[in-house]
């Protein structure tokens, strides 16, 4: 029979199907089973080889081959309409069922107009904004061409010299959870037949962010317990927002490799939280049971993988190696690989390829979407929400009119790739000629009164110093200027996977280039390019002001200009501590009480936990930022002091701005548990409400806390409400509580 006349065939078959059903709910679906069984096993188990288009292994001719084969069910590292077009092209018309491909893709905080990256995002505690950013980039990226991304990162760490800290919302898992579900949303959209949205991976399942010593890929070792007050909670939540997918970490739990561990992944992601989507290896992870002496040969590696249901291999090839063989002989059941294979069918319908496999390959969309000015305006938004104002000494900030002469600094202030991060920079489709630098920024937006004059400073490429010879210019130029705004941070590749640092201080030369700016006496203002908390304690003795940018994209020179212009006030806040230096790691703010606190702080005597060398405070804690304005709680209340089941309480305050100039607050509910009968924090986010108030304004906000904000997991690993009083606290962050009041659970049952 022709292809084409087979694919007709399908299309019929299928078509009438394809009313989206809710996502993530089983789906009893005739006409996926129907072709389930025209498939030969070859074809089922090609379904479940996510192919790589940039694999040194394979030529575009051999790939070409396995598409035709149908060895090849997805691809990704393929991008760009024309060239996925011609792909999809062989495999819908000469392969024998015809069957689409999926594209996947490494979407992270933006396609080709590149957001914020992750962590700097979560600074803005905005959610609406976070979920349009994922909103964006996933238009942008269907329309080149892309299916699925492998984002978000949800995993939480409290560790900065884990590079990949700058993938994710921070050290606060009631917070991830909330960004979690807010990226998926935005990702998947409401209708995936669109072609304006992709389908989301929420990864690496499950607390790769506890990677020992901050080293990547590292082995990690936490309890039960952890996993499931610190890890678990922000897959729940995307799983609850509809995610179609899950990646596997490369990490273990309870000594067992995440890709194979089937308590984690069956009967803890499948069976308790409900997951029903497709769920893929990380890169060639299968083979990765091997090396670390889990599986004594990659067949086996491949009989442990599919065993505990996970659906699609990337990029390794040894599904498309071994399972036929497994099949063959009775270790593994076609009924096993049937139900893979469905799960990947599903999704591939659900986007609608069996209808229209062309759908996302439009050139004159692709054209008109990518940097369309929309998206450069609403990335410059994000950016400038989540700059976070860590030091404003005698309101330097905004420069004012009397500054005639400013002396940008720094080799990152004309730098275009490092304003992007390590994903942005060499995993997306964004270019550096698209970015506007700090320097171009500052010069398109200061008055025509102001001269800008620019130097370089020092060497930035790698960690050693270089360049020491270029300081005496740059303090000459600073000598001769009003003010020195100093762009400090690090290089694009220095966080981000495989990432890791031993040690937080400024890379480079760059605490030499500042000590000796600040000699010349000029007012400095420290601007922060990174995707990590740095060793800030140089930076804040020798500057006037800190501004902390992270890696703001592809609008960074001109967000970081209205910041310091004045034409936005800064309202971010920090969702990672900062620690003083690298020996404080690891350092969060919801840490669990000792015997030697003394009212939730460390004990000042000798024999406690503190240090004795520094405070054991971090320098700049979490929920941390200063705005141009100035804001006053008042009048804390609640609506009952007391809660059972059942019940909700609410807690109000009123926030008045009493500054000079429209301000926004991040306003954050946190709660204690004074007697538990398992150690439980100090503290913990429970709500937080983002409000923009005018000079003089006041207003009362409203936050609910119900039950479930007040139980936790017992000595059973059982989720409770006990009777007892909690401390409810609210505040500007999470060591400056304004008020706090006693709430009493009188009844659990």
């Amino acid at each position: 029979m022709n292809h084409k006349n087979v694919w007709a065939i399908l299309v019929l078959m299928i078509a009438t199907s394809q009313t989206i059903v809710a996502q993530n709910k089983s789906i009893s679906n005739p006409k996926i089973e129907a072709l389930l069984k025209k498939m030969t096993l070859e074809e089922k188990i090609g379904q479940l080889n996510l192919a790589t288009y940039v694999n040194e292994n394979n030529s575009t001719n051999s790939l070409n081959d396995q598409i035709k084969k149908g060895d090849i069910g997805s691809i990704l590292k393929s991008n760009g309409a024309k060239k996925n077009y011609d792909l999809q092209k062989i495999a819908v018309e000469q392969s024998r069922l015809g069957i689409p491909m999926m594209f996947q893709e490494d979407v992270i905080h933006g396609y080709r107009t590149i957001f914020p990256a992750p962590l700097g995002e979560s600074a803005s505690w905005n959610l609406q904004n976070i979920e349009m950013s994922a909103s964006i980039a996933a238009k942008e990226a269907a329309a080149g061409g892309i299916h699925l991304t492998y984002a978000p990162m949800v995993d939480i760490t409290n560790d900065p010299r884990w590079g990949r800290i700058v993938e994710g919302a921070g050290e606060d898992p009631y917070y991830g959870s909330l960004v979690s579900a807010a990226r998926v949303k935005g990702f998947q959209g409401k209708k995936f037949t669109s072609g304006e949205n992709v389908m989301a991976c929420v990864k690496h399942f499950a607390g790769y962010g506890a990677a020992l010593a901050g080293r990547d890929y590292n082995i990690s070792d936490f309890s039960e317990r952890t996993l499931r007050e610190i890890y678990l909670p922000p897959f729940k939540a995307a799983i609850d927002a509809g995610v179609e997918s899950v990646m596997c970490a490369y990490s273990t739990y309870d000594g067992v490799p995440a890709t194979a561990n089937k308590k984690l992944l069956d009967d803890i992601l499948r069976k308790e939280l409900g997951f029903k989507g497709m769920l893929i290896t990380d890169w060639s992870t299968i083979n990765n049971l091997v090396k670390i002496g889990a599986a004594a040969n990659q067949k086996d590696a491949v009989l442990m993988t599919i065993n505990s249901e996970v659906d699609l291999d990337m990029t390794s090839g040894l599904y498309l190696k071994y399972l036929k063989e497994l099949v063959n002989e009775g270790k593994v059941k076609v009924a096993v690989i049937d139900k893979a294979v469905r799960r990947v069918l599903i999704a591939k319908q659900k986007l609608g390829l069996f209808e229209d496999p062309y759908k996302f390959f439009n050139e004159a969309r692709e054209k008109e979407t990518l940097l369309n000015p929309k998206h450069l305006e609403f990335a410059r938004k994000t950016a400038v929400e989540s700059m976070v104002l860590l030091k404003n000494k005698d309101g330097i900030l905004p420069l004012k009119s009397s500054v005639k002469k400013i002396a940008v600094i720094g080799p990152l202030a004309t730098r275009k790739k490092d304003m992007f991060s390590w994903w942005g920079g060499d995993y997306s489709q964004g270019k550096p000629e698209d970015v506007v630098s700090l320097l171009e920024g500052l010069k398109q937006t200061v008055g025509k009164d102001v001269v800008i004059e620019y130097a370089e400073g020092i060497i930035l490429e790698g960690f050693e110093p270089k360049g020491l010879e270029l300081i005496p210019a740059a303090v000459k130029l600073a000598s001769q200027s009003d003010l020195v705004i100093l762009a400090l941070g690090e290089e694009y590749w220095m966080s981000g996977e495989g990432g890791s640092i031993s040690n937080i201080d400024l890379p480079g030369a760059q605490e030499d280039l500042l000590k000796a700016i600040a000699e010349t006496g000029k007012p400095i203002v420290t601007v922060l390019f990174n995707g990590r908390p740095f060793d800030l304690q140089l930076v804040e003795k020798h500057s006037t002001a800190i501004l902390e940018a992270w890696f703001p994209g592809t609008m960074a020179g001109l967000a970081v200009s209205d910041v310091l212009l004045g034409k936005y006030n800064p309202s971010g806040k920090l969702t990672v501590s900062f620690p003083r230096n690298t020996g404080q790691i690891p350092i969060f703010y919801n840490y669990k009480r000792t015997s030697h606190d003394v009212n939730g702080q460390p004990n000042p005597n000798r024999w406690n936990n503190k240090y004795l060398d520094i405070p054991a405070t971090p320098l700049y804690p979490f929920g941390y930022g200063l705005s141009y304005t100035n804001f006053e709680y008042s009048n804390l209340k609640l609506s009952s002091e007391t809660i059972k089941k059942g019940d909700s309480v609410e807690v109000s305050i009123e926030i008045t701005n009493t500054g000079k100039i429209f301000g926004e607050e991040v306003v954050q509910l946190y709660v204690g548990d004074d007697v538990s009968s398992v150690s439980r924090p100090m503290k913990e986010l429970k709500g937080f409400k983002k409000i923009g108030l005018q000079p003089g304004e006041k207003q009362k906000i409203v936050l609910t806390l119900t039950p479930s904000d007040l139980s936790f997991y017992n000595q059973d690993m059982k989720w409770v409400l006990e009777p007892g009083t909690f401390t409810i606290m609210v505040g500007a962050s999470s060591e400056d509580i304004k008020f706090s009041k006693k709430l009493n659970v009188i009844e659990t049952k």
